[in-house]
């Protein structure tokens, strides 16, 4: 008589591949409640399906016909029954983490190595040159960096005004924002100078679901103007006039607008750089006959108090920077039109920070200059 080989199922023995699934026996009080979970119409699908699991298991049933009963698979069923046989009830209320447990970081070298270290050839950290350091993903060096208000590849530009009368302009200006005068204008006048009629070397492509607007990156100028501005600090409305120069006489030309366009019966407060053309004796001569005319010149290097340079961010971002222009007359019309649209509801810009908030963040910044010079030279 031949003997047969043993059954062999995936390289092991029949016998060694066949599991007995582990039995659940329950206590009155645990088929109770596993039974109030599987009729409950309040419970979430999840842990309904996971209390029938260990009922039909309760009552000896196996894995294979639990699955085919239910319409899932076995491997779930079998998950669900040991999983139970573990922790009882709270063992199926709850998922387990799923995939490989989490490598730890040392956050405090991630920290240090941002704030005083760079990488090499490079002068800011990426998300990928610090996990290839630290052996972490690029996710997990990124959620470090947004719980510690770390951002690397931000860089803001600064200028810490040395004007001798800082504080006195400062708080000329800041008190004209915040408690204008009554029976007055506050205007923040500046000049946009070198605004360039830019035109496309191609046609771009429109706006359609799932493409962007294309334009090409190489451009052809066809000339420049200055946009003169004065913002209304009340109301937002703004006064505008494009010029081809930006010279003293065009400034004046400006302030004989303004005088034409404001009510006489009002005192003009006009807040402006220290641009050498609003200084021209010429203008002074002019100045001293209009005497409603005040002028409050910001302190060097701050332009930043001017508020009608937000007003020129604007203009730049929603119609200049995207704009095609194949004259100069075509760009001047284009922000006319804009300065039109912008008085037909304009909305003033509310300045919050106080004079002395100001100068404590400008006495800090200074320390640390100071101190970080000192290590310089140390």
């Amino acid at each position: 008589m031949n003997c047969l080989p043993p059954m062999v199922y995936f390289g092991l023995h029949w016998s060694e591949q066949l599991r007995v699934a582990p039995t659940i026996v329950l206590t009155d009080e645990q088929e109770r409640e596993l039974t109030r979970l599987a009729r409950s119409t309040r419970t979430s699908v999840r842990l309904v399906q996971r209390a029938r699991i260990v009922l039909l298991a309760a009552q000896g049933r196996q894995n294979k016909d639990i699955a085919e009963q239910l319409g899932i698979g076995r491997v779930q069923v079998a998950r669900w029954r040991e999983r139970y046989l573990e922790s009882g009830l709270q063992g199926i209320e709850r998922d387990l983490p799923r995939g490989a447990p989490p490598l730890k970081v040392d956050v405090t070298k991630l920290v240090e190595l941002t704030t005083q270290a760079t990488p090499a050839a490079a002068t800011h950290w990426s998300t990928r040159k610090m996990a290839a350091v630290l052996g972490v993903s690029a996710s997990t060096v990124m959620r470090h960096w947004q719980a510690h208000g770390l951002k690397p590849h931000v860089v803001r530009g600064f200028k810490v005004s040395r004007d001798p009368k800082f504080t006195q302009k400062l708080e000329d200006i800041v008190g004209l924002y915040m408690s204008p005068p009554e029976h007055a204008l506050v205007l923040c006048c500046d000049e946009k100078s070198q605004v360039q009629a830019l035109d496309r070397t191609q046609p771009g492509l429109p706006l359609k679901k799932g493409r962007a607007q294309t334009m090409t990156h190489d451009y052809k100028r066809h000339g420049t103007t200055t946009l003169f501005a004065a913002l209304n600090v009340l109301d937002g409305k703004v006064i505008g006039q494009c010029q081809q120069r930006h010279t003293h006489a065009e400034w004046l030309k400006f302030l004989r607008k303004i005088d034409r366009e404001t009510p006489k019966d009002k005192t003009l407060h006009l807040i402006a750089d220290n641009y050498a053309t609003h200084k021209h004796p010429a203008v002074q001569q002019w100045l001293a006959k209009h005497p409603r005319f005040n002028m409050h010149f910001t302190p060097t290097s701050a332009s930043w108090l001017n508020m009608v340079e937000r007003f020129f961010r604007d203009l730049t971002t929603e119609r200049l920077r995207r704009g095609v222009f194949t004259s100069v007359p075509e760009l001047v019309a284009a922000i006319d039109d804009y300065v039109a649209h912008h008085n037909m509801d304009p909305k003033p810009f509310i300045w919050t920070k106080s004079a002395r908030d100001i100068l404590q963040k400008v006495i800090r910044a200074n320390s640390r200059l100071s101190s970080k010079q000192n290590e310089t030279l140390h």
